[in-house]
């Protein structure tokens, strides 16, 4: 995850099967404003939003591992521990370059296994 694209890899069943892409989600992030506050304000709004498209996708979880190449991670995982059906999941996190949707589902496997 970054903070303008995110994929979410889990499982194929719930509690078993291969990890596999679920879905993609995308901030297009905020247009430019003249006016700072008002700028930085609509970038809250649109990252919150991010993150809820995100939550969408993955409704159950007991355990979820971030990775990715900025602070967004920090930022999503601190929206999880505020969002109550989420506050009880265990998170972690790693810093790692963009891959792809494979060598991600990989990756993922391999944390989780």
């Amino acid at each position: 995850m970054d903070s303008h694209k995110a994929t979410i890899v889990g499982k194929e069943a719930v509690d078993t099967g291969e990890f596999i892409v679920i879905g993609h989600v995308a901030n297009a992030g905020a247009d430019h404003n003249s006016n700072e506050k008002t700028a930085n304000n609509h970038e809250i709004g649109l990252t919150h939003k991010f993150f809820k498209e995100i939550a969408a996708i993955m409704p159950n979880i007991d355990e979820i591992h971030l990775t990715g190449t900025g602070q967004v991670q920090e930022q999503f995982m601190k929206f999880l521990a505020d969002t109550p059906q989420y506050k009880n999941a265990v998170s972690s996190e790693s810093t790692s370059n963009r891959m792809s949707d494979e060598n991600l589902a990989i990756f993922i496997a391999k944390h989780f296994n």
